[in-house]
């Protein structure tokens, strides 16, 4: 078997297959898609990327984050490319399975998973930390509070696709809305010299006061710089939720990426100029910090803090979106087991829903480390961006002539920026957090032994992803005879 083609005598599923593993179609257009691209980023620039001010400094966090935002714009131009050609649910795993064969689409998937299945087990953690902090119902951060978010926010996507994605706009704004108030209130009280104000470190290479920690401080800030952008890739996963996808998926990623680098710049520029870099480069919530100069609590402050939840909300409550697409896709696909993607009379995909939540209950009740989880998912995510970089560069030259309803500026060029900066970031995250990199691979090394040993002989030829495929491989055939 080729890496291009599918099992030669799959396992037939029965007639009905398809149709017991349905989503619900045009329910979603342009509009709420953009907010949907947004939610799942929004809490990055409520906390997290202040983190690698410790790393690289005001300067090697800046760069970082330029760095960061070139790879993720050219990456999201890519995958509108991408998406416009293969509107399917698989996402990244449906254009790395066309390009790369089974074993990248299964590689490219796995990373996705990862990605969206360890990010709301973090958020969750941080949602609950939230919840104490600020008082609400005499709860304290723990596995009540980390239940209750899988409980009520699957339960909201149990009822529909229309509705999740409504509810997550809300969210979304809200949280937008507390970004923009605080850095019209922290600009207020702005002063440039407080940027470089983190002590530099004698020995580092190239080390100066833009750069306390050198050269070197900029790579390893890498991971941090892209809590501002990461997970926007996941926006083509709900193609076939959308309204004439080939149209509003390309719209749809553009405009969310155009709107998370003004929020990233206001964030960084605004937090670290009000309070100063060296005093949030530490803090769990670095906008509030800002804010409270002498430590006391203001009305915009405790506006901010609350918003803050709102953020935490809507990135946890689009995350558990995208991993339940993704899994639907590689299950129906026949990659992991097939029952995973059955849709229920709303159709839902209930149980791409249900398993990722528990396991995702579950690591965050034993472990309570969402730094951690977070660090293993910016692996996973990084994998994953590399392949679907170069899934656009395999297709653009071995399939020119097909059909592109929207097409990247700068063609292969683009997607190669975003496949080299995506390379440098996964190496970056062994600079930061090398256990986390290595649970990563450990999670890999099991998948692969599992598609390797059974799936890869089971995949199901009728699934909208392996047709595509194998459509491709029957042309490439005609071509050569």
């Amino acid at each position: 078997m080729t890496m291009d083609s599918v099992p030669s005598k799959p396992a037939e599923p029965a007639d009905d297959y398809l149709e017991r593993r349905t989503l619900r179609r045009g329910s979603a257009g342009w509009l709420l898609l953009t907010g949907l691209g947004v939610a799942y980023v929004v809490s990055g620039d409520y906390s997290g990327w202040n983190f690698g001010l410790a790393e690289g400094g005001f300067g090697g966090l800046g760069i970082a984050m330029a760095l960061m935002g070139v790879m993720y714009a050219c990456m999201v131009f890519s995958l509108a490319e991408l998406s416009s050609v293969l509107p399917t649910a698989g996402g990244g795993y449906g254009f790395a399975r066309r390009a790369l064969g089974p074993w990248g689409g299964f590689l490219t998937g796995t990373a996705i998973l990862i990605e969206y299945i360890l990010a709301p087990a973090a958020i969750s953690i941080f949602i609950g930390d939230y919840v104490e902090s600020l008082g609400l119902f005499g709860l304290s951060s723990g596995w009540p509070v980390y239940l209750a978010c899988f409980v009520i926010f699957i339960g909201i996507h149990l009822w529909g696709v229309g509705e999740a994605l409504r509810f997550s706009f809300v969210v979304t704004g809200i949280a937008v809305a507390a970004l923009l108030i605080f850095a019209v209130g922290a600009f207020m009280d702005f002063d440039a010299s407080k940027l470089n104000d983190i002590p530099v470190e004698a020995d580092a290479f190239g080390a100066n006061s833009w750069l306390p920690m050198g050269l070197l401080g900029i790579w390893a800030a890498f991971p941090f710089g892209m809590w501002f952008f990461l997970g926007v890739e996941g926006v083509p996963l709900a193609a076939e939720e959308t309204k004439d996808p080939a149209r509003t998926l390309p719209r749809a990623i553009r405009w969310s990426m155009a709107i998370l680098v003004v929020l990233a710049l206001l964030t960084f520029f605004a937090s670290s100029g009000a309070r100063g870099a060296n005093a949030i480069q530490d803090a769990g919530n670095p906008l509030v910090e800002a804010l409270q100069p002498d430590g006391e609590a203001t009305a915009l402050s405790r506006i901010v803090n609350y918003a803050g939840l709102a953020g935490l909300v809507a990135s946890f409550f689009s995350l558990i979106y995208a991993g339940s697409r993704q899994l639907f896709a590689l299950s129906r696909a026949g990659y992991l087991p097939r029952f995973l993607s059955l849709t229920s009379s709303r159709k839902a995909p209930y149980l791409g829903l249900l398993v990722p939540g528990a396991i995702g209950f579950s690591l965050a009740a034993a472990t309570g480390d969402g730094a951690r989880m977070l660090n293993v998912a910016v692996f996973g995510a990084t994998i994953s961006y590399a392949l679907m970089s170069l899934s656009h560069i395999v297709l653009r030259r071995r399939e020119p002539g097909l059909e592109r309803p929207y097409r990247t500026p700068g063609g292969i060029l683009t997607s190669s920026v975003a496949l080299v900066l995506a390379c440098a970031a996964l190496v970056a995250t062994f600079l930061v957090d090398v256990t986390a990199a290595l649970i990563a691979l450990g999670v890999y090394v099991v998948a692969l032994a599992y598609f390797g040993v059974y799936s890869r002989k089971h995949l199901v030829a009728r699934a909208p992803e392996e047709e595509f495929a194998a459509l491709a491989a029957a042309e490439a055939e005609l071509e050569r005879n």
